[in-house]
């Protein structure tokens, strides 16, 4: 867990446990022989993903971006993910609070390891908002592509992770494209992982924090070509990379790399001709 104060701001990133992929999905076209220097495999390939969540207290409402996996799972599908999700109730008391005391709830996309969070299952198997009081804040457009059911997304997309908030009234709020959230906090369409995932800006303090979401999952991602096989449009997602970094290393941002276990915030510096991540903390 990560904490500090950014300007009028509490932020703090918080520990949804870790997940594993397979290491050729998560780079695409690049051989194994590149990516596993950075990113060691295990036995069946896969590598270990964190999944870094960001709190956003404003001392009116709390924010919450993205909600990790959840505890929705059953015992083949946690050996296929080699999954160590940590419940949204176990995260929060990280920072004594409670999923009650969250306002609002920002989805950057609707993939299970973003999203999983979002629902729960009482005694009786029925399901419902994990964060009760909470706003759901989605992408019309992701929701779109995540009811498009096909071959190619329906492993990615999970109903039981948005349906039940769709299903209630006034619970799930759409947004079409860049928004300002709040005074602080700016929605981002970056399209490439999928048509409509959103980053989340803040601004604060004279700084800016950028959630990148999957645009760029860990710092391995940042050179131009890593690119992961799960996108489903990995060409904007290269054009959508090249405009949101060059803008944050112009602008001096501290990214968030939401799947990167070793370095989860980091600002960017120009070495040997591309772009490298130095570790950022509140201490710098």
């Amino acid at each position: 867990m990560i904490r500090f104060d950014l300007g009028e701001l509490r932020l703090t990133l918080l520990d949804a446990g870790a997940i594993w992929l397979d290491g050729g999905a998560m780079f695409g076209v690049v051989p194994r022989p590149l990516w596993e220097r950075e990113r060691v495999p295990d036995e069946k390939n896969r590598i270990r993903l964190s999944m870094n969540l960001l709190l956003i207290e404003d001392g009116k409402r709390r924010t919450l971006v993205d909600s990790g996996a959840g505890d929705k799972w059953d015992d083949k599908a946690r050996a296929i993910y080699r999954l160590e999700s940590r419940t949204p109730r176990a995260y929060m008391g990280d920072v004594g609070l409670a999923p009650e005391q969250i306002d609002c709830v920002i989805s950057t996309h609707l993939h299970f390891d973003h999203a999983g969070g979002n629902t729960e299952r009482d005694g009786d198997g029925t399901l419902h908002p994990t964060f009760p009081n909470a706003e759901y804040v989605v992408q019309g457009g992701e929701l779109e592509t995540a009811r498009w059911h096909n071959e190619r997304t329906r492993a990615s997309y999970i109903e039981d992770d948005f349906e039940p908030l769709a299903a209630e009234t006034g619970r799930l709020r759409l947004v079409e494209g860049d928004a300002d959230w709040t005074d602080h906090v700016r929605l981002r369409v970056a399209p490439g992982h999928t048509p409509a995932m959103q980053m989340v800006q803040i601004g604060s303090g004279g700084r800016t924090i950028c959630y990148l979401a999957d645009l760029v999952p860990t710092t391995s991602h940042l050179r131009r070509p890593y690119i992961m096989g799960y996108d489903l449009e990995p060409l904007r997602t290269l054009e959508t990379k090249k405009r949101v970094l060059r803008e944050a290393f112009d602008e001096d941002w501290i990214l968030i790399f939401e799947h990167d276990p070793e370095t989860p915030m980091g600002t960017l510096e120009e070495r040997e001709g591309r772009l490298r991540a130095r570790p950022w903390g509140p201490e710098a």
